[in-house]
């Protein structure tokens, strides 16, 4: 899921996500950073920025590439739904779709309801996701990729509860052997994202069909979501 090409990637994504939000402040939040795939471009580009996930080896391997960039974060172990800084960011991320692995859709609530309460008045908050709609478009049940050291990934997909989650198994098959891990979240069409934001408070939301800024529509790839703190 962290391949070099991604890191390559976020260096873009990231001048494209500046781009599409205009932040005049420098305190931003990766919620979900992962191993620092966007938290470390940030940093390098003079934000101060503040990493909160809840897996240790995704924040070890953040932590290594960090120093090795000279790059100066703040990493903080903990869960989504109970980190709150009153007042701190002046924007939030949560990118990779990296929100709404909960059984309990009144815990995507309680993150988005938090976010809200870490940013200062006008602070802003990007969600970058799967939409619904290009799901239903190019879902396999089965799909399959090579890796570049000759490992093969395979993914089983199946959708549940009335398409609103998604079960993923995914097998690495490497030198003979396999491993395999199931996760499952929600997945929201444009118009339940943008009205989660609403109920959390946010009063201004924009949706994309990616970082460019293009238009969420039947040619969206990707579902970005902006919400602005009044």
């Amino acid at each position: 899921m962290f391949s070099e090409e991604r890191f390559a990637e976020a260096e873009g994504e990231v001048d494209k996500l500046l781009a599409l939000t205009q932040s005049k402040g420098k305190a931003v939040l990766d919620l979900c950073c992962g191993p620092g795939r966007c938290a470390i471009p940030l940093a390098q580009r003079g934000f101060a920025v503040t990493g909160v996930d809840k897996t240790p080896l995704l924040l070890e391997k953040g932590k290594a590439r960090a120093r090795a960039a000279k790059a100066k974060i703040e990493w903080i172990e903990q869960d989504m739904r109970d980190f709150v800084r009153p007042g701190a960011f002046d924007l939030a991320i949560n990118m990779f779709t990296s929100f709404g692995y909960f059984d309990e859709k009144e815990e995507d609530r309680t993150v988005l309801r938090n976010i809200f309460t870490c940013l200062k008045p006008q602070g802003t908050l990007v969600i970058e996701s799967v939409g619904k709609e290009w799901l239903a478009k190019i879902l396999e049940p089965i799909m399959s990729e090579r890796l570049p050291d000759g490992s093969t990934i395979v993914r089983h997909q199946e959708i549940l509860d009335d398409w609103t989650r998604i079960r993923s198994e995914w097998m690495l098959i490497r030198k003979g052997r396999a491993k395999s891990y199931t996760i499952s979240h929600t997945i929201y069409s444009g118009q339940e994202l943008k009205e989660r934001l609403r109920e959390a408070g946010f009063r201004e939301v924009r949706l994309y069909g990616s970082l460019d800024g293009t238009p969420y529509d039947q040619n969206a790839r990707r579902l970005v979501a902006v919400g602005e703190k009044e």
